[in-house]
Parts: C-alpha cells; sequence; structure tokens
C-alpha cells in the first residue's frame, strides 16, 4: 500500500500535478517505522542489483535523516526509492531492456535534482562505506 501510494506521488510530480491533497492525508506518517523497513528494502535491493544501482537509494537513505526536508521531498525520495527497487515498473526492463532502466534512471535524476542541496560529502561518504561493508562481507562469505 505505501509503495503504491509513494509510487502516485511520483508520478503527480512527474506529470506536473500537484499533489497537495494527497500529500495533506500523509503528513501523519510515522517516518522512522517507514525509514527502518527502507533500509532492509535498501540492502535485498543492493544485494541482487550491485554497488553502482544502489548508491542514490543510499544517498537518498541517508538525506532522508535531515529534518529541514519537506514533506514532498520526503515522499519524492520514498517514491523513488520504492519505485527503483519495486518489481512494478512502467517500462519493464525484460521487455524493453536499456529502456527499461531509463525510467528509474530518470527518477533517480529528478530526486537528485530536487535535493541536490541536501547531498553532502558526508552523506556521498556514508553512502560509500555502507556499500563497502555489505559488498566486502558478501566477498568474504563466498570466498570462504
Amino acid at each position: 500500500m505505501i509503495t503504491a501510494t509513494l509510487i502516485l506521488i511520483f508520478v503527480y510530480i512527474l506529470t506536473g500535478r500537484d499533489p497537495k491533497k494527497l500529500i495533506d492525508r500523509l503528513r501523519n506518517i510515522d517516518w522512522s517505522k517507514l525509514y527502518t523497513s527502507t533500509w532492509d528494502k535498501i540492502k535485498l535491493y543492493a544485494k541482487k542489483a550491485g554497488r553502482i544501482a544502489a548508491k542514490p537509494l543510499l544517498i537518498f537513505y541517508y538525506v532522508l535523516k535531515d529534518d529541514s526536508l519537506t514533506t514532498k521531498q520526503r515522499l519524492l525520495i520514498y517514491g523513488c526509492i520504492f519505485y527503483v527497487i519495486s518489481p512494478i515498473n512502467l517500462i519493464p526492463q525484460s521487455v524493453f531492456k536499456l529502456l527499461g532502466v531509463m525510467d528509474e534512471a530518470t527518477a533517480i535524476v529528478i530526486v537528485i535534482r530536487t535535493v541536490r542541496d541536501k547531498i553532502t560529502p558526508e552523506i556521498i561518504a556514508k553512502a560509500e562505506a555502507t556499500i563497502a561493508e555489505w559488498f566486502d562481507k558478501t566477498d568474504n562469505v563466498a570466498v570462504q
């Protein structure tokens, strides 16, 4: 349900429609609970998709800790994360190959442009450290 709602808001924003009424209904979301479940989903996605695909999602995840984000920015970030990790896509990769990846890349670029002033070198370093930790552990387990 949350994923569908976030995708809907993301589509509203992409198509230029005002999601204000929808956002007003979502202001009472328990962000900490959503934040925790998002971590688990990103970690699962990262193991399947790889380091490069996971990095922007981790950057978004760490940006979500910024208290100065607006509700609209938070919803846009969550919508993008869940759209990218969701098996449901507007342009399926299994059918359209490279074009199928472009819709996810477009979503990431739009969100980066929206919150670029919140992406600090510290956040990028955290994302890179997390990726190194996840994949180093995976590599060590595979070797043994």
